[in-house]
């Protein structure tokens, strides 16, 4: 499993060590909000179109080969920047990281999920968002750390070495997987299926978790230098976030696997705190960053691991990759939005409406999540060990 685990920690960092540390860096050609919105984007942009297809594609050939080609691109993107050195080729290097991510991270997610038992799903994939919240807790503080002493250069040469080493362990200790025999699948079924609620509640619960996550990584920093922090500061604000997150998602998958918790009540509240720490990020100064890196990261690591149980749950083996990348879609879609939306507003008023407008959507969705009955609660939660 710790394979698998690094998988999501070098997606994880990569992502947010370079995401945080662009809004301080305008020498890098990050001159706005709405160019810095962009960069964000684009890594997810890549996701939104290319995960459903690596989904479906490990399903048919296993999720191993999958899973090392993604590592190995993700290397290869990484150092095209470091060889190349211009502001051009920092938006091709992301497109071509974003890429490789759709490759490798569901299918690291659906190796969780064949290489674990039910009834420690919660805890696996627990286990598997602690390593990624690891990764976008050590992001923006190392990865600002790393820009300080050598620019974005550095830091991509770091996420080239790191790729490469990922793909060399799990070549190594990563079991295959065979892919499963499976029942021919119409477009009808398929639309059928992520139709259901048991895909689509948890489902909209990650996105609007990755959405609050990715704008508080991008923009948080930017708040961060209104108040008068450096580089280095601003990174280890940010880390609050994902330090938070990573402290809650073990908690949580055990939780549900002892039946102390149910998905309802976990995305629930998940939501609800979400939106307090979005709506304490318009606060002024470095109290409402505080409070907004820590509300948020509580939320997002409520969300993730409970969400990821509910869809393993209720989703035939044989279409796990499937099912995990159609899930992934919907994640980066909030994790492109999150910061499209914000960026937008705040380029009409302030970035204080910016936060506002994200919190008062996962608010909403919030509501909704208490208010609905027929929820994931209603899918078949992993026995507990006697």
């Amino acid at each position: 499993m710790r394979p698998l685990y690094a998988a999501g920690f070098t997606t994880a960092f990569g992502a947010h060590g370079i995401a945080a540390n662009l809004g301080g860096h305008t020498q890098d050609a990050v001159t706005s909000l709405l160019v810095l919105g962009g960069l964000l984007a684009l890594y997810d942009g890549a996701e939104v179109l290319l995960k459903p297809l690596f989904g479906t594609l490990a399903d048919r050939i296993g999720a191993r080969p999958v899973l090392l080609g993604g590592l190995v691109a993700f290397a290869a993107a990484s150092a095209l920047y470091v060889a190349a050195d211009s502001p051009g080729w920092l938006w091709a290097a992301r497109l071509g990281q974003g890429a490789a991510a759709s490759a490798f991270s569901p299918s690291a997610s659906s190796l969780v999920a064949r290489l674990n038992p039910a009834a420690k799903h919660g805890r696996a994939f627990g286990s598997y968002g602690f390593y990624k919240s690891i990764g976008y807790t050590l992001g923006p503080l190392l990865g600002g750390v790393l820009v300080w002493a050598g620019g974005l250069r550095l830091l991509f040469t770091v996420l080239a070495v790191l790729g490469a080493a990922v793909a060399v362990w799990a070549g190594l200790a990563v079991p295959a997987v065979p892919a499963l025999p499976k029942a021919r699948q119409t477009i009808l079924d398929l639309a059928r299926r992520l139709a259901d609620s048991v895909f689509l509640a948890p489902t909209a619960a990650l996105a609007t978790a990755t959405a609050a996550l990715s704008v508080g990584v991008g923009f948080l920093p930017v708040s961060g230098r209104a108040a008068g922090l450096g580089t280095v500061a601003t990174g280890a604000t940010v880390s609050v976030l994902a330090g938070c997150a990573a402290l809650v998602q073990p908690q949580a998958g055990r939780a549900l696997d002892d039946g102390r918790l149910t998905t309802r009540s976990g995305l629930a509240a998940g939501l609800s705190l979400t939106a307090a720490g979005l709506a304490c990020a318009m606060l002024p100064g470095l109290t409402g960053i505080l409070l907004a890196a820590a509300l948020i990261g509580a939320g997002t690591g409520l969300i993730t691991p409970l969400g990821f149980v509910a869809l393993a749950s209720s989703t035939p083996a044989e279409r796990l990759g499937q099912t995990m990348g159609a899930a992934e879609l919907g994640r980066e879609l909030g994790d492109a939005g999150g910061p499209l939306l914000v960026a937008a507003v705040a380029s009409l008023a302030t970035l204080t409406y910016g936060f506002g407008a994200l919190a008062a959507l996962t608010g909403i969705l919030a509501v909704a999540a208490f208010a609905c009955r027929r929820s994931v609660s209603s899918v078949p939660q992993p026995e507990t060990e006697g």
